[in-house]
């Protein structure tokens, strides 16, 4: 684990975490569904690099300027193609189900805010048996604006009886995570494997990283 000049000063009450590739590896499903798109509408398709470096934002966000006037056409192809492998190839993280235990046991609200299409992300939940630990699952549509917006994080609170601010931390593992953390006012906090690039998270400085889940609930455990 590393820590930034920036340091939580509180145990959290609430966690809020992305999906894709901070609880489950998703990138092959979502490398194959972006190039079967792609190469469908006579785009060349990508490398796994480019993948994982463009998708960000939500389909909403991101295929207009891909596909123009035909994004909502290619967004149900990427849906239609992502629904008969999604569940099959679905595949935690490591640590990812203890670390979601610890945390429901510790009285941590735990809730999910993901730029995936909500019904489809719920699913995937269900599927792992992680629905029950989550209050509140927020995918892209479910509110106003997806993320970076901060729609999606007072929807994935809501009811909680807490609004963002310093005692909810807001984890993901990539650049757009941690915009939308600190746009809420949240405690950024990056999960991936890989060190940050020179330069990656300048705007948007992690205030914690921890390269495995279980490192998240072990340093919750310890405040």
């Amino acid at each position: 684990m590393t820590e930034s000049r920036i340091r939580p000063a509180f145990r959290p009450r609430a966690i809020i975490f992305d999906w894709d590739n901070t609880l489950v590896d998703t990138w092959p499903v979502i490398h194959e569904c972006m190039n079967a798109t792609l190469t469908h509408y006579g785009h060349p398709p990508w490398t796994m690099e480019e993948t994982m470096t463009r998708v960000r934002k939500s389909l909403r966000n991101s295929f207009p300027s891909l596909f123009g006037d035909q994004w909502e056409e290619a967004g149900q192809y990427f849906y239609a193609y992502f629904a008969e492998i999604h569940l099959e190839k679905l595949k935690p993280l490591p640590g990812a189900g203890q670390m979601l235990d610890d945390l429901k046991q510790a009285g941590i609200y735990l809730g999910v805010v993901s730029n995936k299409m909500g019904d489809y992300l719920r699913t995937e939940a269900a599927h792992l048996g992680w629905d029950s630990h989550f209050s509140r699952i927020v995918g892209a549509f479910d509110a106003k604006n997806d993320k970076p917006a901060t729609d999606p994080v007072h929807l994935a609170l809501d009811g909680s009886g807490m609004g963002p601010g310093p005692r909810v931390w807001f984890a993901g593992d990539a650049d757009i995570d941690l915009e939308c953390a600190r746009n809420a006012g949240c405690v950024p906090v990056l999960v991936r494997k890989n060190d940050p690039e020179p330069g990656e998270f300048d705007n948007y400085p992690p205030a914690l990283h921890f390269r495995e889940c279980l490192a998240l609930s072990k340093r919750v455990e310890s405040m």
